[in-house]
C-alpha cells in the first residue's frame, strides 16, 4: 500500500506541476525575426530576448514580441515643386526595426503598426515635401533617382533617430496636376509660335534682301542710260526708244525723197 501511496502522490503532484505549468506558463518562444521586450509587472525592462525558448519568472513576467523583419511600407504623398506645381505620388519604404532597441522603440513608440502611423508616415511626408522644393517639374522627370536618393539620406537621418533603420526608398509613381500638363501646353505653344515667327523674320530678310538687289539693279540700269544718253547727246538714245515702240509696218504713202521713219539712213 505504501508504494500505491507514493504512486498516487506522485501522479497528483506531476498533474499539479502541469497544470501550474499551463497556467502559469513561465515559458516563451521567439521566433525567428522577432525579439522579445521582457515586461516585469507590465513595465518595460532593459532585456531583450532573442529568438528561441525562455523561461520567465511566472506571473511577474511577460514578452511583448516586435518584428525586427525588414517591412515594406506604402503611402501616398503630395507637395509642390520648386516652379509651384502640384505633384502626387506614391512612396515605398523598407525599413526594419532594430534589434537591441525594441524595447525603448515599444516603450516609446509601441509597436509596428504605430510606428508606421506616427513615426514613419510623416517623416515620409515631410521627406517629400523638402525633396520635391529642390526639383522644378522638368527635372523631376529626368532626376527620380536623384529625388529618390535625397528622400533617403533624409529619412535615414530622421529615423535612426528613433532606431529604424532604412533599407531602402523607391518612388513607385508620381504625377503632376492639371497645371503642369496646361503649362507644359503652353509651352510647346510658344516654342511653335517662337518657331514661325523666326521663320517669318528670315522670309521677311530674304524678301528685303531681294527687294534692294531688285532697287539697285534698277538704279544702275538707269545710271547706265542716263550716261548713254549724255555720251550721244540724247539723239541716239531718242531713235532707240522710237525703235522699240515700232511695230514695224511702213506708211502706205511715201513722201517724195522722204526716208523711212526713225532710220537716219545717212549713217
Amino acid at each position: 500500500m505504501e508504494t500505491e501511496d507514493k504512486l498516487i502522490v506522485f501522479a497528483i503532484s506531476l498533474v499539479f506541476v502541469i497544470v501550474a505549468v499551463l497556467v502559469l506558463n513561465p515559458f516563451v518562444i521567439v521566433n525567428a525575426g522577432e525579439k522579445g521586450v521582457v515586461m516585469n509587472w507590465g513595465a518595460v525592462s532593459d532585456r531583450v530576448i532573442g529568438e528561441g525558448l525562455h523561461m520567465l519568472v511566472p506571473l511577474q513576467q511577460s514578452v511583448k514580441k516586435i518584428n525586427i523583419k525588414t517591412v515594406k511600407y506604402e503611402t501616398e504623398v503630395t507637395a509642390y515643386s520648386n516652379d509651384a506645381l502640384v505633384m502626387t505620388g506614391k512612396l515605398a519604404l523598407n525599413y526594419h526595426l532594430q534589434g537591441d532597441k525594441v524595447n525603448r522603440i515599444y516603450q516609446e513608440i509601441g509597436d509596428n503598426g504605430i510606428v508606421q502611423d506616427t513615426i514613419i508616415n510623416p517623416a515620409m511626408q515631410e521627406a517629400f515635401k523638402i525633396a520635391s522644393a529642390k526639383f522644378t517639374s522638368a527635372d523631376l522627370l529626368n532626376k527620380r533617382a536623384a529625388m529618390a536618393e535625397e528622400m533617403r539620406a533624409d529619412l535615414s537621418d530622421r529615423l535612426s533617430q528613433r532606431f529604424i533603420t532604412v533599407d531602402a526608398l523607391s518612388i513607385v509613381n508620381f504625377a503632376f496636376s492639371f497645371d503642369y500638363e496646361h503649362a507644359v501646353e503652353q509651352k510647346q505653344i510658344a516654342q511653335q509660335n517662337a518657331l514661325k515667327a523666326e521663320n517669318d523674320l528670315q522670309k521677311a530678310k530674304a524678301e528685303a534682301a531681294q527687294q534692294i538687289a531688285k532697287s539697285e539693279a534698277e538704279a544702275t540700269s538707269i545710271k547706265m542710260q542716263a550716261e548713254a544718253i549724255k555720251e550721244q547727246g540724247g539723239k541716239d538714245y531718242i531713235q532707240l526708244k522710237a525703235i522699240d515702240k515700232w511695230d514695224g509696218s511702213l506708211p502706205s504713202q511715201m513722201v517724195p525723197n522722204g526716208s523711212v521713219p526713225f532710220l537716219d539712213l545717212s549713217k
